[in-house]
């Protein structure tokens, strides 16, 4: 039982950036537009939120910087492919590979710095009364660092949101009609801007997570292919918040599947490739599904223009 709560301990930490990625893409998809720059955002936000935390020593300002960059990068890709109707798949490989030069240069100063005492202190594991009694599932899940507390938030928040009031039934609406919700009186291009904005913002906290937490220090390349895990998550989860909780520490337990066997008989490169593979398999099974449910937004991809209603 032991082994089996350190499991999933372990799987809640490591899901955790991965949470924080999907759900930035969730809700930029869910106003129809396709980021595949979500590696990118995850490493502006890392790098910018190391640097701040490294020389401030404040958690609280750390993560705003690291929300900043990450909205900030999310900007850019909202005014290609929102203002210039830039085509959305290449504006967010750009963005991807903007994040990760940007990261490695701003980065290269800081290989080998450690995240402050104070960040680290103010991250330690809070146990929640009560709830973390639960056998198994109480010290899993709630007897973690406060970031992952801000996950479960964030995700049962941004669920709340758009399936339980007005505005987010209308991000929905943009998202699957947008002639249709701009017929109904919706500003398309605002509603698209702040939440491609909102999407990048936490895109950014789940590479400060990365890069304070997890680690906690500088490293080149720290998310390591995380941000496109995120992107097959979404598809995975059938873009719903709640969901995403699920299957972020289902990814993040088979990216700690290396670590927790070794045995001379087992490849461990293979070991670690499991998330990959099962991203890969993912892909295959869901899009063999015929589940109105869990379709993708109608107009995902498509620049709107509002001539040609």
């Amino acid at each position: 039982m032991d082994w089996i709560t350190n499991f999933l301990a372990a799987a809640v930490i490591a899901g955790t950036p991965l949470l924080f990625g999907t759900l930035g893409e969730i809700i930029i998809e869910k106003v129809g537009n396709l980021n595949l720059g979500v590696e990118g955002l995850m490493l502006l936000g890392s790098v910018m939120g190391f640097m701040v935390g490294l020389s401030t020593g404040n958690p609280f300002i750390a993560l705003i910087a690291a929300m900043i960059a990450g909205a900030l990068g999310a900007l850019v890709y909202a005014f290609l492919t929102v203002t210039l109707r830039a085509n959305q798949t290449v504006s967010g490989l750009a963005l991807t590979i903007f994040g990760t030069g940007l990261s490695s240069l701003l980065g290269t100063k800081l290989v080998g710095q450690v995240t402050p005492d104070s960040i680290k202190a103010f991250f330690k594991p809070v146990a929640i009364p009560l709830l973390s009694k639960i056998p198994v599932l109480g010290t899993a899940l709630f007897n973690q660092d406060p970031f992952i507390y801000l996950g479960y938030i964030c995700a049962i928040v941004l669920g709340l949101y758009l399936y339980k009031t007005s505005k987010g039934l209308n991000v929905i609406a943009v998202g699957e009609n947008p002639a249709a919700a701009d017929a109904a009186s919706i500003n398309i291009n605002l509603y698209k801007y702040v939440h491609i904005l909102l999407g990048g913002a936490l895109c950014g906290l789940g590479g400060a997570y990365l890069s304070l937490v997890y680690v906690p220090a500088w490293q080149e390349n720290v998310t390591a292919g995380r941000g496109w895990i995120a992107v097959a998550l979404v598809i995975f989860v059938g873009w719903n918040p709640f969901k995403a909780l699920i299957g972020a520490y289902f990814f993040g337990g088979l990216d700690i599947l290396g670590f927790r066997i070794s045995s001379p008989f087992i490849n461990q490169y293979l070991i670690a490739a499991i998330p990959y593979i099962a991203t890969f398999v993912v892909l295959v099974v869901v899009s063999m599904r015929n589940s109105r449910k869990n379709s993708p937004p109608k107009s995902l991809g498509q620049s709107y223009f509002r001539e040609e209603r």
